[in-house]
């Protein structure tokens, strides 16, 4: 079966700014979250390579967009780094520096006929707002986010015409406050759902700012829902996939989509002391600023069934008291990353944001094959024969295609990566990039270079 691809559909890849840029200029006082988790955990990081050296897009920028123009590349997403942008975080003084090398990077992909999308935060939120205000836990840093959106967008939006608010929001407090198992290893329920709640006011704040300027252009969010699938049809394990979706999909889709939140979700919250008790002004903010479009990450299904046991009442509330995981049977893996490959989750998830959030226009934005040993598939020339890659990619898009077929109004796909990048503890262990990385090639002219710029401290640092 032969599937048309339609005219000006999005064939594009993501990165984001922490897990390329590098420090590479970076001044003292401008970490954001991954730096200080990869500066407290490195021994978590695979070999402990982290932030520090990344893929150093800082230096190299032009190099990776000449290849995107000549690979093809329609679009390419990454983010601002909201914690290099600015040198002074509350009175919103933008890094001169750092804000010139984003302009650089535009004009770039502009001139490589490469259409530029920014997203404003890719797990890049300040230290300083962290120590400060307890980050997102405060409504000071949803307004001083709101400050850095309109200036991003007074700056760039002449050329970018598509942004995203966040990638993934519920990602770092899920990790870090629900289940504890990223630094700072704090569990704590309720700052989860108050976190959840305060992005998504953050990101209707933004798109308001976006509105006020009259712009050309569009705002989205980038969110990683599960297609979580029920066990079997019995009403007990749909309930269970329901819970699910409603506690980790739609806690976001509905305030950020249709503007409020469940009736059942609220409920619930209340119940299990974890409301996060929103005053009526910010809820007319999230109502009358939804978003225009969206951004889909997918890369696995989510399988569950109704728990067998009661929940412990003496640990805190966490969703799993609605729901078990469950392991299908003979499914096929990617062993390497322990993620079950399931190409067709992209045209249930066509059908489910069709049938619960109408024609919202939407685009896969991240969808990838991570493999370890990579090496092990390279020829003599140094080219890595990714059929596997080749494969996985193919089945999704043609997946994806059937669905657009049908009438669903996603727009385009997007890879995870461009070129292989640094992501959270894995590093670079398993490889996503169209464009390989040579780590001990870099490493090595890394070394060299810092002995020449005395700055063997930094990257020493970063290994």
């Amino acid at each position: 079966m032969k599937l048309s691809i339609p005219e000006n559909f999005i064939l594009g890849a993501a990165s984001s700014a922490w897990q390329t840029e590098g420090w590479k200029g970076k001044k003292e006082g401008q970490d954001s979250y991954p730096d200080s988790w990869y500066k407290n955990e490195k021994f978590v990081w695979h070999n402990g390579y982290g932030p520090a050296v990344a893929t150093n897009f800082m230096e190299q920028y032009q190099e990776d967009v000449d290849l995107m123009k000549e690979i093809g590349l329609t679009h390419y997403r990454t983010s601002i780094n909201w914690s290099r942008f600015f040198t002074d975080y509350e009175n919103l003084i933008v890094d001169e520096d750092y804000a010139g090398h984003i302009d650089d990077v535009i004009n770039a992909l502009l001139e490589a006929n490469v259409e530029p999308m920014l997203c404003l935060e890719h797990y890049e939120l300040p230290v300083y707002l962290s120590e400060k205000y307890d980050g997102w836990s405060s409504r000071k840093v949803v307004d001083l986010y709101a400050g850095y959106a309109k200036i991003a967008f007074e700056r760039y939006g002449d050329r970018v015409k598509q942004w995203f608010t966040f990638n993934e929001p519920i990602v770092p407090q899920t990790r870090i406050y629900l289940d504890a198992i990223r630094w700072p290893h704090e569990q704590n329920t309720k700052k989860w759902m108050l976190w959840n709640y305060h992005k998504a006011l953050a990101s209707a704040q933004a798109v308001k700012a976006y509105r006020s300027l009259g712009l050309e252009g569009r705002v989205g969010c980038v969110l990683n829902p599960e297609m979580v699938y029920a066990r079997s049809d019995s009403k007990e394990d749909k309930k269970a996939a329901e819970m699910y979706d409603l506690f980790y999909n739609r806690v976001f889709f509905d305030p950020m989509v249709k503007g409020k939140y469940s009736s059942e979700l609220i409920a619930l919250c209340t119940t299990f002391d974890i409301y996060f008790n929103p005053d009526d002004n910010d809820l007319s903010i999230i109502s009358e600023n939804t978003l225009d479009f969206l951004g889909i990450n997918q890369y696995y299904p989510k399988r569950v069934k109704a728990p067998r046991y009661e929940w412990n009442k003496t640990t805190p509330f966490h969703p799993e008291m609605f729901f078990e995981n469950f392991d299908l049977p003979g499914k096929k893996m990617n062993d390497s990353r322990g993620w079950e490959i399931y190409p067709k989750i992209v045209y249930d998830m066509a059908h489910y944001l069709k049938d619960n959030y109408g024609d919202i226009p939407w685009l896969i934005t991240e969808n990838g094959m991570g493999r370890e040993n990579e090496e092990a598939y390279m020829d003599d020339l140094g080219t890595v024969n990714d059929s596997y890659r080749i494969d996985f990619i193919k089945q999704h898009i043609k997946w994806l295609l059937k669905a657009v077929e049908e009438g669903s109004s996603c727009e385009g796909y997007m890879l995870w990566a461009f070129t292989d990048c640094v992501s959270p503890m894995n590093a670079f262990k398993n490889r996503y990039g169209l464009i390989r990385i040579e780590l001990e090639r870099k490493k090595n002219a890394f070394e060299k270079k810092n002995q020449r710029n005395g700055m063997d401290q930094l990257f020493k640092t970063g290994y």
